[in-house]
């Protein structure tokens, strides 16, 4: 079979102009969760901290309610009281969580929930009127005087299985307490100031907190951030009305040299440009987090509600519905994109509900994934008709795609599979390999020659999208660069993969540095107005 190379796809993509389905962020990823937004797991990190001085931590970031528009009052985004937010990990590799760290969280209203209120009328004519904003005044660092709603949160430590294990209450160690405060979202300038009064006052909401058995202290951020996850959405739902090639020499050459009509790199590409989301963020010394395993953890994140939910026809604040029943999983995120890229829409829900170490059903998925089959539909008429060839796919041909399972469900050799090697779907991550400084890192991760990025964890930075792409595509069947030498992962063949070298991208830039580098990493939210 003939290769298909770089220019002649590019040849056939502009002049048959047929666009192919493809899936992007992990927002709104199943039918289920579109319901439940605030329990709706955006993106999941876990890296090496590359903060300067901080080499023996890790930082797990767990984003939450997606697409936020900073003007989104006057209630704006705040988080379920009812759930269970949790992180886990798995540092054995059997594929049931070793760790997890649970947040639960509530809301209040100063006063006793009867909010601030204003004396209105004249007199003899008066009435106590509370105030519909959840602000009455400037709020500052120091100062939050004039708020007229607050959110608080519990962490707890869970060692062994989530719903049998030993749990540990932390403590907030500034308080000496186990509520922890949760910072406003950003209403606006004239609320906080400027961008930077707004991150001064957000800086209060890092805690450091003691971990059983841990000697070092953990730090916890919870609170409001510029979402990070940059994608082509609206386009790309629209059965992908674009080019999806590198339309440039290189990524931001700016010379209209590669793929004729691909599209390029831009920032007006990013859909996610003005939208905010709220982050649980947590840095643990790695010593605390390996148990007795090779180093490599797994990791993901959940959101759990009551199983039942009654509603109180006379709703107040505080009392507008009575939930009963043990926690039933309503979300799950571990890799990026796998319920949108892999898992059929008939089971998005389920894999949203299951545990990691019950993935064997979902195997088919992995093994003989849809996608490609997709495009290959859409795509290979075209082709043929076009240069007068004869593929009999331009889907990778290998199968099962063991470069699929290794990727999602096992983990590479020597770089992120445990020692215990159980397939499921997770976030692996070798603590023990370097971090990558910013400015250093790039965003195509191992791909990039960059070992400490995706998929041996995940970074702000990492370009997924495009990483996950091109894997499916059989990216892994080429060689790819490895400590600077081309690498056959001994996967898959070239030969089964035409399209595997062919620079699929949604043309939306990310790179380390549009974040911050230091924790929680991810910059400062959008305000609500200017």
């Amino acid at each position: 079979m003939k290769a298909l190379t770089p220019s002649i796809l590019a040849v056939v993509i502009c002049s048959t102009f047929v666009s192919a389905p493809s899936e992007a962020s992990s927002h709104r990823e199943a039918p289920n969760i579109s319901r439940f937004p605030t329990l709706d797991s955006t993106d999941f990190y876990v890296f090496n901290s590359y903060e300067q001085g901080r080499g023996d931590f890790v930082t797990l970031i767990a984003n939450y309610i997606p697409l936020q528009d900073a003007y989104g009052g006057p209630n704006y985004f705040a988080m379920d009281p009812d759930a269970t937010y949790s992180i886990h990990i798995d540092n054995d590799g059997d594929a049931v969580e070793d760790i997890t760290f649970a947040f639960n969280f509530k809301s209040m209203l100063p006063n006793d929930n009867q909010g601030v209120q204003l004396t209105v009328g004249p007199e003899g004519n008066q009435r106590t009127v509370s105030v519909p904003l959840k602000n009455v005044g400037g709020v500052a660092a120091g100062d939050d005087s004039a708020a007229n709603f607050s959110e608080s949160y519990t962490m707890t430590m869970i060692s062994g299985a989530q719903r049998t294990g030993e749990t540990t209450v932390l403590n907030n160690t500034a308080s000496n307490s186990s509520s922890f405060p949760k910072p406003l979202d950003y209403v606006g300038d004239k609320t906080f100031g400027s961008m930077s009064d707004y991150q001064t006052y957000a800086d209060q909401f890092v805690y450091q907190v003691s971990i059983p058995n841990c000697e070092n202290m953990a730090q916890v951020f919870v609170g409001q951030r510029k979402d990070p996850f940059v994608v082509n959405l609206g386009k790309t739902f629209d059965l992908v009305n674009y080019v999806p090639v590198e339309g440039d020499s290189a990524p931001g050459a700016g010379d209209g040299g590669g793929f004729p009509g691909g599209i390029t790199q831009s920032a007006d590409n990013d859909d996610l440009a003005d939208k905010n989301v709220t982050s649980i963020a947590i840095e643990i010394p790695k010593s605390c987090i390996v148990g007795e395993g090779n180093g490599v953890i797994g990791s993901w994140t959940t959101a759990s509600l009551p199983q039942a939910r009654v509603l109180n026809p006379n709703a107040k604040f505080a009392n507008n519905a009575v939930n009963g029943g043990a926690l039933t999983q309503v979300s799950r995120l571990g890799s990026p994109l796998v319920n949108e890229l892999v898992i059929g829409i008939k089971d998005k829900d389920a894999f949203s509900t299951a545990h990691p170490k019950d993935d064997a059903q979902f195997l088919d998925y992995v093994s003989h994934p849809a996608l490609p089959e997709l495009l290959n539909i859409l795509f290979k008429d075209a082709v043929n008709t076009t240069l007068d060839t004869n593929f009999e796919t331009l889907a990778p041909t290998n199968f099962p795609r063991t470069d699929l399972i290794t990727a999602f469900l096992t983990g590479f050799a020597d770089v992120n599979q445990q020692a215990t090697v159980t397939p499921s779907e997770m976030l692996r991550l070798n603590t023990a390999i370097t971090a990558t400084a910013q400015a250093d890192q790039s965003a195509f991760g191992v791909a990039g020659n960059d070992l400490a990025g995706f998929p041996n964890g995940r970074r702000p930075g990492d370009d997924v999208v495009d990483i996950a792409l091109r894997v499916v595509m059989g990216r892994l069947c080429h060689p790819i660069p490895v400590n600077g030498e081309d690498t056959d992962l001994g996967l898959c063949a070239p030969e089964d993969a035409n399209t595997g070298t062919v620079p699929f991208t949604d043309g939306a830039p990310i790179d380390a540095t549009m974040m911050d580098s230091t924790f929680p990493y991810l910059a400062t939210p959008l305000a609500g107005s200017k």
